[in-house]
């Protein structure tokens, strides 16, 4: 693990984006979105790349996002929800940062994001099932790569953040 960088890696809603946002500015680090920059690469949104090239072609596009952003240094990274699929990407988020499972209940997750259609994953008739399915099928990759797991349940951003930071600081003292 190399102090300073922070990836974070969760299903979608688990609060990757707005947690990382308030970390990078609490430890005065760049913030990246892995999807968000998929999507400024790209010049279009995750569902029309999904549209265009399935999930398959979105992942290769996904991993190599990846890649780039941790070879960087001083960054906090909010990843795809199913960057973990891929064991090249879970081994980089490894050996390049500390990395951050934030865990939710597939039911929190249902509440945050059953509005947005800007997830192509659930775009179905039963997307609170589908979200139990991904929590089933990637909790244990996600427990596999993180140094630490945080449930985004209960507590308010502010809280979380605050609680990350002293959590990651002693992380790097006894990594030290």
């Amino acid at each position: 693990m190399k102090p300073g960088n922070i990836f974070l890696v969760g299903l979608m809603g688990a609060g990757k984006t707005t947690v990382g946002r308030l970390l990078a500015r609490r430890l005065k680090l760049r913030f990246f979105d892995s999807d968000h920059e998929i999507e400024r690469r790209c010049g279009v949104s995750i569902p029309l790349i999904f549209e265009i090239e399935g999930e398959a072609g979105f992942r290769a596009r996904e991993e190599q996002a990846v890649a780039e952003l941790t070879a960087m240094d001083g960054i906090v990274l909010a990843t795809g929800g199913g960057a973990v699929l891929s064991a090249d990407s879970r081994r980089r988020l490894t050996a390049r940062g500390a990395v951050v499972y934030l865990n939710a209940r597939p039911e929190d997750l249902y509440e945050r994001v059953r509005h947005d259609r800007n997830r192509p994953l659930l775009a179905n008739a039963e997307p609170l099932a589908r979200l139990r399915a991904l929590h089933a099928e990637r909790d244990a990759l996600y427990r596999g790569v993180a140094d630490l797991v945080v449930d985004t349940g209960a507590q308010g951003v502010q809280s979380l953040g605050r609680d990350l930071v002293e959590r990651l600081e002693e992380l790097w003292k006894r990594s030290a």
